[in-house]
C-alpha cells in the first residue's frame, strides 16, 4: 500500500510538471491600483497582470497562477532564478507592447527571481 502511495505521488508531480504552460514574465511597480478586474479594490501584493495570451476576454480576472522561474531571457543576469514559485492573482490586463506572457507585481518577481533581471522565462500552472 505504502508503495502505490509514493507512486501515485511521483505520477501527481510529474503531472504538474508536464502541463505547465512556458511563457516569459516581467514586473511592475506600484501602485497597483485601480486595476481593470477590482478598479480601486486593494487585492494585496501578490498580483499579476494578464497579457492577451492568458487575458481570455478578462475572464482571467481573480484567476490564480503558481509561477515558477526557469531561467534567463538575455545575458544581463545569467541565473536570475532564486527557486522556488509564487502564487499570484490575476488583477489587470498587461498594457499594450507588454513584453511577458505575465506581468507580475515587483514583489511576487522578486520572490522568483533577481528584479535586476526584468524579464525571465518561466513555467505556470492555474
Amino acid at each position: 500500500m505504502r508503495m502505490l502511495l509514493v507512486f501515485l505521488g511521483m505520477l501527481i508531480c510529474h503531472a504538474f510538471v508536464a502541463f505547465a504552460a512556458k511563457g516569459t514574465a516581467t514586473y511592475y511597480t506600484p501602485p497597483y491600483v485601480p486595476s481593470a478586474c477590482f478598479g480601486n479594490n486593494d487585492e494585496g501584493v501578490k498580483i499579476a497582470a494578464a497579457s492577451e495570451a492568458v487575458w481570455d476576454n478578462k475572464a482571467a480576472c481573480g484567476r490564480k497562477y503558481r509561477v515558477r522561474c526557469t531561467g534567463a531571457t538575455n545575458q544581463g543576469v545569467p541565473k536570475p532564478c532564486r527557486g522556488g514559485s509564487v502564487v499570484v492573482k490575476i488583477v489587470d490586463l498587461c498594457p499594450a507592447g507588454c513584453q511577458g506572457t505575465i506581468d507580475l507585481s515587483q514583489e511576487a518577481f522578486s520572490q522568483i527571481a533577481d528584479p535586476n533581471a526584468g524579464k525571465i522565462k518561466i513555467e505556470y500552472t492555474q
